[in-house]
């Protein structure tokens, strides 16, 4: 159980989001949204505050009638849930819930606390409301996304509930819930935010830290399977330069060949006389995707640390508009919604895992190319050349992926169209951004299992399963229970699938 206080890490998001933790809304936090909402509803008693007693966006020179203003909160949410597409998988969804419950428990919102009650019960009950993928912008956070999450807390729309997708007001019978309670701004306050793309985005992270520990135990295994030279991993090279990702990269992949017997020492083989030699047979240095690895993933784990701590930042900030402030006894006009800093970090990050899909593709190719690297059949076929195919056919799929992948990497963030009368006239398209970024490390997945079956396959055909690293040892016999030895030709996207499968849920 985890006690909810207002304050997330990325550690509760694995928890709620991976391991299915239950969330505690504290007292404390019941009581900061409750002085936050008698507030709101005293202050705005004798002014206009806009989305109380105001219309929205360009329509805000309307006044309301204090008769209508609940009405206006319902017809915010109705009108505003028009998403198309494919429905955000529940998994995304649950994170932005919880993304946006956390911004609304801050107390800058003036929220009515039904609001924070039922959205807990939702996140610990896996109720996930339908919402489909195209239809935010970005700038006045991701409204109609948004919309849909506020459709069912008003008890309205679609969820999906134990594999299947009912509608909401049956749900709530089934579970004995409520909707909430529109007193003041409810709509508006659950609408305008970047919840949504923070939510993708941070499950984004998760998966991208995964991936990259990928990356780095095949890295390490090409290098020790080719009997690579180990000083371009060594830590006096690395140190060399300042740069911490790739010093912690580095780190990790010597960490990973520490009991390895096949890399070998350049002082044992080129650091002695070789006065009778003209022509080396083996090769002075590696290619440039082995050589080159830390310098090439440090860039990937730098900015992934601070794509992180940029979105734990907007999950932990006030992301509406306007804002209550309880102490200054004041509301604030303008606009934290804006999703540019979440944009931008998607952007970032899609780009550095394309990067990543292209190293493993390069390292896929090596192993491949009989002329590159001088150790394995063409296509580390295992069978009879010329009447059997190996890993031939694959390598399309992993080169038409990685394609994809440098095609999607370019940026979002700077894709605004002005909308809503020229009132949202530069929009973040963040969401859009986090999407295309989710869509990205998928691919890479699946480039990174084409490579791991052929990882080993090298490994049987050169037959050093038993000389090779404990940490490349483990890794074979994890993707060798789901893949068998191909000597002849077999289907093989099941494989493919299974290990993709293996590598994103490990």
């Amino acid at each position: 159980m985890l006690t909810f206080n207002g304050k997330l890490e990325i550690e509760d998001f694995y928890k709620v989001i991976f391991e299915n933790s239950k969330i505690q809304v504290s007292n404390q936090v019941l009581e900061t949204v409750e002085k936050s909402f008698i507030f709101l509803k005293k202050f705005s008693e004798d002014k206009v505050i806009y989305g109380v007693n105001t219309g929205f966006g360009p329509m805000a020179q309307y006044k309301i009638k204090d008769s209508e203003r609940i009405q206006l909160q319902y017809n915010l949410i109705r009108s505003h849930a028009s998403g198309t597409g494919e429905p955000i998988a529940p998994m995304y969804v649950k994170a932005a819930m919880l993304a946006r419950l956390n911004t609304l428990s801050l107390g800058n919102s003036g929220v009515h606390v039904s609001v924070i009650k039922l959205m807990a019960e939702l996140i610990n009950r896996n109720i996930t409301p339908l919402i489909y993928q195209h239809g935010g912008v970005g700038a006045s956070g991701d409204l109609v996304q948004l919309a849909h999450l506020a459709l069912v807390l008003i008890g309205e729309g679609e969820v999906f509930y134990k594999g299947e997708r009912k509608n909401t007001e049956d749900v709530f019978k089934i579970e004995k819930l409520q909707p909430i309670s529109v007193e003041l701004r409810e709509g508006l306050a659950l609408m305008n935010g970047t919840s949504v793309m923070t939510g993708i985005g941070i499950v984004n992270v998760i998966y991208t830290r995964r991936l990259l520990d990928w990356m780095i135990s095949s890295s390490a295994a090409i290098n020790e399977i080719v009997k690579a030279y180990d000083d371009h991993l060594s830590f006096e090279l690395n140190h060399s330069k300042k740069h911490i990702g790739q010093r912690k990269i580095a780190e990790a992949m010597r960490e990973h060949l520490k009991d390895s017997t096949l890399t070998r020492k350049r002082e044992h083989h080129l650091y002695s006389k070789n006065d009778d030699v003209s022509i080396f047979e083996d090769k002075v240095q590696e290619y440039y995707s082995l050589r080159c690895v830390p310098q090439i993933l440090g860039p990937v784990l730098d900015t992934l640390n601070n794509v992180e701590n940029i979105l734990i930042e907007e999950v932990n900030s006030a992301n509406d508009n306007p804002i209550v402030n309880v102490e200054q006894e004041h509301v604030y006009h303008g606009g934290n919604f804006h999703g540019d800093y979440v944009s931008l970090e998607m952007d970032k990050l899609k780009i550095v895992v394309a990067k990543l899909s292209m190293l493993s593709e390069r390292q896929l190719n090596y192993l491949l190319n009989a002329r590159l690297n001088d150790m394995l059949p063409p296509f580390v076929n295992l069978g009879k050349l010329g009447l059997n195919f190996g890993m031939q056919g694959v390598q399309f799929t992993a080169t038409s992926t990685t394609a994809e992948n440098q095609m999607l990497s370019n940026p979002m963030y700077v894709h605004s169209i002005p909308n809503n009368n020229d009132n949202q006239d530069i929009v973040s398209m963040g969401t859009n951004a986090a999407l295309i970024t989710k869509k990205v490390i998928e691919n890479a997945f699946e480039v990174m299992a084409i490579e791991m079956i052929t990882i080993v396959q090298a490994i049987e055909y050169l037959n050093v399963k038993e000389k090779v690293s404990s940490k490349t040892k483990k890794m074979y016999d994890d993707i060798r229970n789901i893949v068998p030895i191909f000597t002849k030709d077999v289907i093989m996207y099941p494989y493919v699938n299974k290990v993709k499968d293996f590598i994103l849920n490990y």
